[in-house]
């Protein structure tokens, strides 16, 4: 990841912070509409709380991209509990485009080609370590 592509992410951020709760409730709107049967891995849920708790995720990743070798332990283990919701590795590439329409979605004019480079390669990163400490490293 560049400086240029962090600096995307982090800025582009920022402006969605102050709209967190709309940007929550885009995102799960969205996330369901993709893909009907994870739902039911949020039956139980409140939604309010469920969508502060991952606009809160993503704001300390994004914050942390400076320092990421820092996050990486929360972040191995946050995808070895997601295993225990019912999570499987499938979900994550509904969940990262889930996560970038809600972007494009919520940024408007702001949103460019570059901010979803940017923003698929954090999201990859982050999703491949989560992976891999849920199921394993993929075979090469």
């Amino acid at each position: 990841m560049t400086e240029e592509q962090k600096n995307l992410v982090q800025g582009s951020w920022e402006q969605v912070v102050p709209i967190s709760e709309t940007a929550a409730e885009l995102f799960y709107a969205r996330l369901f509409e993709l893909d009907p049967d994870v739902k039911p891995l949020f039956a139980s849920a409140d939604m309010k709380e469920q969508g502060k708790k991952l606009m809160l995720m993503i704001t300390t990743a994004v914050r942390g991209l400076d320092k990421l070798d820092e996050l990486i332990g929360a972040i191995q283990a946050m995808g070895k509990r997601h295993v225990g919701y019912g999570v499987k590795a499938e979900h994550y590439d509904t969940v990262g485009a889930a996560l970038l329409d809600t972007l494009e979605k919520g940024l408007g004019e702001v949103w460019t080609p570059e901010h979803k480079e940017a923003w698929a390669l954090t999201y990859t990163t982050l999703a491949n370590v989560m992976k891999d400490a849920a199921y394993g490293p993929e075979p090469a």
